[in-house]
């Protein structure tokens, strides 16, 4: 019964018939979630498909024991001589973590294992390799050598930096008995929060949420998901408080720790559709950059006093006449003109003058965008902030909205932080190299809607 059972879930989940076998041969019967992240492992082997599965939520999901079973009873069994990473913050946490999931799964899978090699080796070769990454710099002891697949645990343990340079060891020259190149893939399992939640929520939650997965595949965990948790954890679980709860019980990954935004929600405040004739007041507010990203929100307010961010222009590495331009081409799209809208406002640096005695406000000046100093008091204008996005748990109507094509804003509001030093404030942190991360779009809302009409005048008539 139990067999049957699990081919019909299995094939409901669509895993392929031979990763079924595989499964069935070392009798690991995974539950329906698992079974759907399996089905996305074998995406990875089409030239088409994804190179990084994520799996990850709620606590208790049973994601662990997925992702040592996926390498070990399918992958490591139908490619002779494949080599897998198995990365794990804390080594010791790690070894014995594998232990014991090696002795439930691969029982009825001949194998040999070295506890002081940290290595388990299949009857034809394939491999995996126990790893550790108890500081970030660990990491290093692993770069420049190969694995066809790396697994990595706790992926929010790593920064974006780390997980970048141990992506570059997940490459492979192996060919198949079909002539084919094995395709190289990182499986990574995870809870919300920790210091690389940013990254991941953007890499792998987002695009599963907007439906974009192109190179990514993400399943969510729930620890409903997983039978065989006792049931005195789900009751842990919802004795727990504040963001704790909602990411490790709901498994929501606009919530981390030391969150700033905690009243953002997802399906309360960004809208799907807006209709500009709604809109009695249109403005705009600019945060500009060079090496980080300039950022135009486009607003407006409803006869109802709703407050609505309808667009959004962020782009990096660009001069202002390029800016001015694009700016320019979002207006027409909701069919204004500069001198249509009521206020636009920028920082206090595109305002100060340079070497030449130029300022960058004169420049987007010349290109038919006259700016204004926004109101650039941090404290109170997150409070603002935070009153206009409500909170629809206590009862408190959100007045503030914005549209999913703002898709740098939607980012970035649930990563901000508090500032340890300053409570009150946002812990001001800049975009990486890349480009990844960054608080320009939150400085640009917050510019937007602190600067009012009669502080712009005040300051106006005071030449500032």
């Amino acid at each position: 019964m139990e067999r049957e059972q699990f081919l019909e879930k299995a094939q409901r989940a669509g895993c392929p018939e031979e990763q079924v076998r595989n499964l069935i041969r070392a009798k690991v019967f995974l539950q329906p979630r698992q079974l759907a992240a399996s089905a996305a492992a074998r995406q990875c082997d089409a030239l088409a498909g994804p190179t990084a599965v994520g799996y990850g939520g709620a606590r208790g999901g049973g994601k662990s024991h997925w992702l040592l079973a996926q390498m070990g009873a399918d992958d490591c069994q139908r490619v002779p001589g494949l080599k897998c990473l198995l990365l794990r913050k804390v080594g010791k946490a790690n070894m014995e973590h594998f232990e014991d999931l090696r002795q439930r799964l691969f029982g009825k899978l001949k194998h040999e294992f070295s506890a002081y090699r940290g290595m388990l080796t299949f009857a034809n070769g394939s491999k995996i390799v126990a790893g550790h990454f108890q500081s970030e710099k660990d990491i290093d002891a692993y770069l420049g050598l190969e694995y066809d697949i790396i697994g990595i645990e706790e992926a929010t343990t790593l920064s974006h930096r780390k997980h970048q340079d141990i992506s570059t060891c997940c490459r492979s020259s192996k060919v198949l008995a079909d002539g084919h190149h094995w395709r190289p893939r990182i499986y990574s399992t995870t809870n919300p929060g920790g210091i690389g939640h940013a990254w991941y929520r953007a890499k792998f939650i987002l695009p599963f949420m907007e439906g974009r997965e192109s190179d990514t595949r993400f399943i969510p965990a729930r620890v409903d998901d997983n039978r065989y948790n006792n049931p005195e954890y789900r009751k842990v679980l919802e004795g727990l408080s504040g963001w704790q709860k909602k990411a490790w019980l709901d498994g929501n990954w606009d919530i981390a720790a030391g969150q700033f935004f905690t009243t953002f929600r997802r399906d309360v405040h960004v809208v799907d559709d807006f209709d500009d004739r709604r809109a009695v007041e249109w403005f705009a507010a600019l945060d500009y950059g060079f090496t980080h990203y300039t950022v135009c929100l486009l607003g407006c307010r409803d006869g109802d006093g709703n407050l609505f961010i309808v667009d959004e222009h962020a782009e990096r590495l660009w001069l202002p006449q390029r800016h001015a331009a694009a700016i320019k081409a979002m207006l027409t799209r909701h069919g204004l003109t500069a001198e249509r809208l009521r206020r636009l406002v920028a920082g206090a640096d595109v305002f100060s003058r340079q070497s030449d005695g130029t300022t960058i406000a004169a420049q987007y000046e010349r290109h038919g965008l006259k700016l204004r100093v926004a109101n650039t008091d941090r404290v109170n204008g997150w409070a603002e902030v935070l009153q206009k996005l409500g909170d629809v748990e206590a009862g408190i109507a959100p007045r503030l909205f914005i549209h999913r094509r703002c898709g740098r804003l939607i980012e970035t509001l649930p990563a901000l932080q508090h500032d340890p030093h300053r409570p009150e404030d946002v812990l001001k942190v800049d975009a990486d190299e890349d480009g990844n991360g960054g608080d320009d779009a939150a400085d640009t809302l917050r510019y937007l809607i602190a600067t009012k009409a009669r502080t712009i005048s005040q300051r106006k008539l005071t030449g500032a």
